[in-house]
């Protein structure tokens, strides 16, 4: 090991990714800096720091994707090196000239590495002549209804971002158009371009290591199929594929170590490949920076590839040969959406996170446990101008099934308040009987049903008996908070009375809980399979036919979040008065999520169909939009393009053909 140079780094990121580098600079010794935009001032990553530096503004482009600012706040705070982290600037061959130009270690490949694979257009040609086997590119205008389907994707980045699945020749032009759109969007650059979908493919990636002194390192490799929108969801290693093919893991890794020299490669990588059930893959892109995924292969092989990363800007040397790969291990990603409303993301305050056993933070797993890496904590107010991920989720085991035994237990169990995910689908994955014989590929969704997939864990009956739980300990709570007829129960009386009435929705339905508090306890009407234990404002336990369940019940505002053993329950209660003026007008299309209105489909007037698209909202670094929910006529905007909009805002009005009224606004009305 060579005297080290570097004494404190600042970090070019935020969130998770920040305080991952600051876990790896604290074992090392390191000093820790941080950058915020404004959006971040509260955040975890900016207390875990040594020093923090104010990027004013509130959005990517302003703040974290400034390159100027950010090498001055490196300076400003004394920092003598960067880490880009993943994601923003991380791939940004200008930004790691402007580091070195400053006199600042860049932890990172060179900048000419970064460039040439920067583009994925040129990647695939220097690959090819590397001996790479690479997917042929296909020029958007030369596209044939034999060429389909075919995938529309970025040149500048990844991460599912101007990426789309294109089916239909009539399809192509629009499905171009959104792609660049959300390119330029996202990475400054609208090129894209096409090739070849493979509808089942499976997407392995080979982590490298290189240093300065000539030595590369296939650390091991990971599976990342379960994918939503091209962006990866599960992901493992080692992977089963390569695991049932005998000399699939040689020729990957060969694979693998051609794209490193092929660039003079130094530093962290992920060269990734799209493969088929027979063993026989392409190259995909490779990715100058670490992954997402990267906890899997530490805790696989044991390495910090973030020390690792540090050691080799320092100019260190690796040994000739990686440690071999031991155990299994899985990573879930946590995300703030609803797929059971087409992936849309959410915002909000998460008011907890708590997994059911001590998890190990940002560390590399030896022994069979659970790790998480997250960017939140209870009272984060999850915004909409960054990636929806909440946390990742990461077991590790001696054998796959364990692993991922104890990644579904776990998950299934994580408490989480104030704000939908996607848990429910991780469990129903990792639970399913594909995942566990290995059978994954990235048409993981479409071939085993998203509806089925995005059910929630507790069941119809679950959820009726949490619905008592919430029941009795907001009566529990209404007595201890009573400032008369205190020690007798909520709803005593000394003579018989009409039963207590709480209402609560649930995804299952509505649930009306009709219940006495009597000298002898409380009864729950209707329910003879029930008794009640005992019931206190947050802890009810109740006998079910028979078995004993102890229920936490925790209330913020008219949200509900009951947990137990028969699966989390998020209810609503319902306000026994309800005001009118708060009805919406039938055929009113509301925000799903809050979002910046980037195009209107059509004008008030319009005769639209069912399905037609009528605003597009750009929210966390990805386009959705809103559709006519029926055919009818488009009476009223409540937006226009570049407006700010809020969950629930009343973004247009349809109404059925029939109903249209005679005096409805003409084409400036607005509700």
């Amino acid at each position: 090991m060579t005297e080290s140079t570097i004494t404190t780094v600042l970090v070019a990121n935020r969130g998770e990714i920040a305080r991952r580098v600051f876990a790896s600079c604290r074992r090392a010794g390191l000093g820790a800096i941080a950058v915020f935009s404004d959006a971040d001032a509260n955040s975890p990553h900016v207390r875990d720091a040594d020093a923090a530096v104010r990027l004013p503004g509130v959005s990517p482009a302003e703040t974290y994707l400034d390159g100027k600012k950010i090498v001055a706040a490196a300076l400003a705070a004394g920092a003598d090196a960067v880490h880009p982290g993943y994601g923003f600037l991380s791939e940004n061959a200008g930004f790691a000239r402007a580091v070195l130009e400053a006199g600042l270690i860049w932890i990172g490949p060179r900048p000419e590495s970064i460039e040439r694979m920067g583009s994925k257009v040129e990647a695939k040609k220097i690959m090819a002549d590397a001996g790479v086997p690479v997917l042929a590119e296909l020029a958007p205008a030369d596209i044939t209804d034999a060429d389909l389907p075919v995938l529309v994707k970025a040149s500048a980045g990844g991460g599912g971002r101007g990426m789309r699945v294109v089916r239909t020749l009539d399809d192509l032009p629009r499905q171009l158009e959104a792609a660049r759109r959300e390119a330029a969007s996202a990475f400054g650059d609208p090129t894209v371009f096409c090739e070849r979908y493979l509808e089942n493919g499976r997407h392995i990636e080979v982590q490298v290591l290189a240093d300065r002194h000539g030595t590369v390192w296939a650390v091991g490799e990971r599976e990342c199929s379960i994918q939503r929108r091209h962006q990866k969801v599960i992901e493992e290693a080692p992977s089963p594929l390569v695991d049932a093919i005998d000399g699939m893991r040689r020729r990957l890794f060969d694979a693998a170590h051609r794209a490193a020299q092929a660039i003079g490669y130094e530093g962290a990588g992920t060269v990734e490949f799209l493969a088929d059930r027979s063993g026989q893959f392409h190259f995909l892109e490779m990715n100058t920076r670490l992954q997402v995924e990267h906890p899997v292969t530490e805790c696989t092989t044991g390495l910090d590839l973030v020390d690792l990363q540090i050691r080799i800007a320092d100019g260190d040397r690796l040994d000739p040969e990686p440690p071999p790969v031991q155990g299994h291990s899985v990573e879930a990603r946590l995300y703030a959406e609803d797929p059971a409303r087409d992936w849309q993301p959410q915002s909000g305050i998460l008011h907890r996170l708590a997994l059911p056993h001590e998890a190990r933070e940002f560390d590399v797993l030896r022994q069979p446990g659970v790790r998480v890496d997250s960017g939140v904590v209870a009272g984060t107010e999850v915004g909409v101008h960054y990636d929806a991920m909440l946390a990742k989720v990461i077991s590790y085991a001696p054998t796959r099934d364990h692993a991922v035994r104890l990644l579904a237990s776990t998950l299934a169990r994580t408490e989480i308040h104030g704000i939908v995910t996607n848990r429910d689908l991780l469990v129903a994955v990792l639970r399913h009987p594909a995942f566990g014989a290995g059978e994954t590929d990235t048409a993981f969704f479409d071939t085993h049903g998203l509806a089925e997939l995005s059910a929630p864990l507790a069941s119809p009956h679950a959820e009726a008996v949490s619905a008592i739980a919430a029941a009795l300990a907001e009566s529990a709570g209404n007595r201890a908070a009573a400032t008369v007829n205190r020690g007798l129960p909520s709803g005593w009386r000394n003579l018989p009375s009409q039963p207590q009435l709480t209402r609560f929705t649930g995804v299952h339905g509505d649930h009306e809980v009709r219940y006495r508090i009597t000298r002898d306890g409380a009864y729950v009407d209707g329910r003879g399979d029930l008794r009640v234990v005992e019931f206190a404002p947050e802890r009810v336990v109740l006998d079910v036919d028979g078995v004993r369940r102890h229920v936490a019940v925790t209330r913020y505002g008219d949200a509900v979040h009951v947990d137990s053993s028969l699966g989390p329950v998020r209810l609503t209660a319902v306000p026994r008065f309800v005001d009118p003026t708060a009805r919406i007008a039938a055929g009113s299309l509301l925000a799903p999520m809050p979002g910046s209105v980037i195009r209107l489909g059509a004008a008030v007037g319009d005769a639209v169909e069912a399905g037609r698209p009528l605003v597009w909202l750009d929210a966390m670094k990805m386009e959705h939009t809103v559709t006519a929910p029926a055919a009818g006529t488009l009476t009223a905007l409540g937006v226009e393009v570049g407006d700010q909009v809020a969950v629930g805002t009343v973004l247009a009005v349809v109404t059925p053909h029939d109903d249209v009224p005679s005096d409805s606004p003409g084409p400036e009305g607005r509700p």
